[in-house]
């Protein structure tokens, strides 16, 4: 199947006070046509950089230090200004994290949705208001003529979202990127959120980067996940296997840590704090947190090994010269092949 979108060895920095802090560090993925890959992890861990980075919206001190972001075979790093604004907003659109901020308080939700219209070539003058109700009534806005005379402040939590929704495809997209689009809402309209993105993306055959710290809402919408740790990928595949048998300690966390997975029990944690930003130490960022850390974790960076068809996971665990089958540990605690 077609790669829209391959991501090879992205590393983004900050530079600060004469330091440069490596926040997203060899990050490699790809994103296929009409397919939704999850970008999960806690908090801070380079999620949103990532997507920025992605789309070369990251501004100073942030900054792109290597790799490669390839659009439709084309780096993304070679286009002038022009080329890439015509991908940015058209053939890649964007959700925000904050609809607050990213929506223009002094024009209407219309406006908005009308000017990316024009400016992206996907409708003309005569007809372009009746496209931009349409595009409110497919993501579901609420008598969508008069809110589209409404300013961004006259709306709730999650009809602010919808409108964030319906301008990330106002460019008619192929890949819609979604940042952590339910931030902030309560439960019942982080469901209708999710199940509308859900929807759109089947009916309209788009590709989706949804980026998440949810497991739960990760497990109803995505194809593939790649689950994030202190700026690195650490686990990939598809969204069942990953879900289901997590390879990785700190995937295997984050599932144990989802409420409602195991009724009736505590619900788990994973002890101690991810690494602040620019903080390195030999071996496996996640080492000093991981409950199956072994001989090699403290002292050698891992590799990315594949403990089953489909899967990639960075972890000792996993190495196929054999130190990592866990030289020393009981038979039923090796996790490799």
């Amino acid at each position: 199947m077609l790669d829209l979108l391959r991501v090879e060895g992205l590393t983004s920095v900050f530079d600060v006070d004469g330091r440069t802090v490596p926040v997203v560090r060899g990050v490699s993925f790809a994103i296929r046509v009409a397919e939704t890959l999850a970008l999960v992890g806690e908090s801070g861990c380079g999620k949103t950089v990532t997507a920025l980075s992605l789309l070369r919206l990251l501004r100073a001190p942030g900054r792109i230090a290597a790799g490669s972001v390839r659009w439709r075979s084309r780096d993304l790093a070679d286009l002038d200004d022009a080329a890439l604004q015509e991908i940015r907003g058209g053939e890649i659109g964007l959700v925000p994290q904050d609809p607050d901020t990213a929506l223009n308080p002094v024009f209407s939700i219309g406006d908005q949705i009308v000017e990316t219209m024009i400016a992206h070539k996907v409708a003309t003058r005569p007809d372009v208001h009746a496209r931009m109700l349409e595009l409110l009534d497919a993501v579901r806005m609420p008598d969508a003529a008069r809110r589209a005379r409404d300013y961004p402040h006259q709306l709730s939590g999650g009809l602010r979202q919808r409108a964030m929704v319906a301008l990330g495809l106002a460019g008619d997209p192929a890949l819609l990127i979604a940042d952590e689009p339910t931030t902030g809402l309560d439960a019942p309209t982080q469901a209708r959120i999710v199940e509308l993105l859900r929807e759109l993306v089947e009916r309209r055959g788009l590709a989706m980067l949804f980026i998440s710290h949810d497991l739960g809402v990760v497990a109803t919408c995505a194809d593939r996940v790649a689950v994030m740790y202190a700026g690195e990928i650490v686990e990939q595949g598809p969204t069942r296997m990953v879900l289901d048998t997590p390879a990785h300690p700190y995937t295997r966390g984050l599932v144990a840590s989802v409420p409602g997975v195991a009724p009736g029990t505590p619900l788990a944690t994973i002890e101690g704090v991810p690494p602040a930003p620019g903080v390195s130490a030999p071996g496996c960022a996640f080492a000093r947190r991981c409950p199956e850390r072994f001989e090699p974790c403290d002292r050698r960076t891992p590799g990315v090994w594949a403990p089953a068809v489909g899967v990639t996971a960075r972890c000792h665990l996993y190495d196929p010269a054999g130190s990592a089958l866990g030289a020393g540990r009981p038979e039923q605690e090796r996790l490799g092949p």
